[in-house]
Formats: structure tokens, C-alpha cells, sequence
């Protein structure tokens, strides 16, 4: 059995979701076929199809999520103590040794990936070049453009 590591903020989100998608959109989307269904012959109505391809992929989302949910190990690194060591969770300032750019990440859960907030993935290629490191580390990590060395500036448990 899979288990996937998650902040207690990201399991939060999930539920969250899980609850708007039964409670919501699940009523929205029933609604929709009942009013389509009225318009007549079911084999030539777009709109019918439509709400029933919205049904398929927010049940196919319902499933996802309960099976996530199942399976999570919630890591809450504010409850650790701090040993400047990079783990899961934990908010990392890296500056990059070439340009002389400072970038902080916070290491999440594959579901609360989000880089335009700084949230990298537990398994990309950033974090598992972190992970394990410690503070005033420097680490060579592979990108798409090549090795790129990084300084590991501060570790956070946030």
C-alpha cells in the first residue's frame, strides 16, 4: 500500500475540496443531466453528454481523492525539532551559486506542488537533491539546463 506524505495543510485543503466536490458539484452536475434530459432525444443532445463527461470526471476526482485520503502520512514539521536539516515540510532558502539568486521553496506533497507559491514537490528534482542536506551545505542538483550548485541559506520547521 502506497502511502503519500502530505502537511497537515495540504490534507486540510484536500477534504476540502473532497467536501465541495460531493456537496456541490456533485448536486450541480445531477441538476444539469435531469434539465438536459428534459430537452428530448438523449442521443443528439450536447448538453447531456456534456453533463454526463462532467459527471464521469468528478466521480473519477471523488475516487482519487478518497483513495488519497486513505493512504496519507500527515508529517507536521512545526511539532519537530529544528536541526537545520532539510526534510519533508520544511520551508528551505537556497542561493543559487552562479547568479548570486536567493529562492526559498517549501518542500510539500505531490497534490500541493505549486510552484508559483513556492511549494516544490517531494519528488522533484530540487527537493531530492535537498533532502538530507543541512544548512551552509552546498549541493549540485540537475535541471534541464544543466548541474546548477546551490547553497542551502536556512531550514526552517514552519
Amino acid at each position: 500500500m502506497t502511502q503519500y506524505p502530505m502537511t497537515a495543510k495540504g490534507a486540510e485543503l484536500l477534504r476540502a475540496e473532497l467536501n465541495h466536490l460531493k456537496s456541490v458539484k456533485r448536486p450541480e452536475i445531477v441538476k444539469s443531466i435531469a434539465e438536459a434530459r428534459e430537452h428530448g432525444d438523449l442521443k443528439e443532445n450536447a448538453e447531456y453528454h456534456a453533463a454526463r463527461e462532467q459527471q464521469s470526471f468528478c466521480e473519477g476526482r471523488i475516487q482519487d481523492i478518497e483513495g488519497k485520503l486513505s493512504n496519507i502520512q500527515i508529517i507536521d514539521v512545526t511539532k519537530m525539532t529544528n536541526n537545520g536539516k532539510v526534510i519533508f515540510g520544511t520551508t528551505v532558502t537556497i542561493l543559487n551559486l552562479d547568479t548570486d539568486q536567493e529562492t526559498t521553496y517549501r518542500i510539500v506533497g505531490e497534490d500541493e506542488a505549486d510552484i508559483k507559491n513556492n511549494l516544490i514537490s517531494v519528488g522533484s528534482p530540487i527537493a531530492r537533491g535537498l533532502i538530507g542536506k543541512s544548512i551552509d551545505d552546498v549541493v549540485v542538483i540537475q535541471t534541464p539546463k544543466g548541474a546548477i550548485e546551490y547553497e542551502i541559506c536556512a531550514v526552517e520547521y514552519i
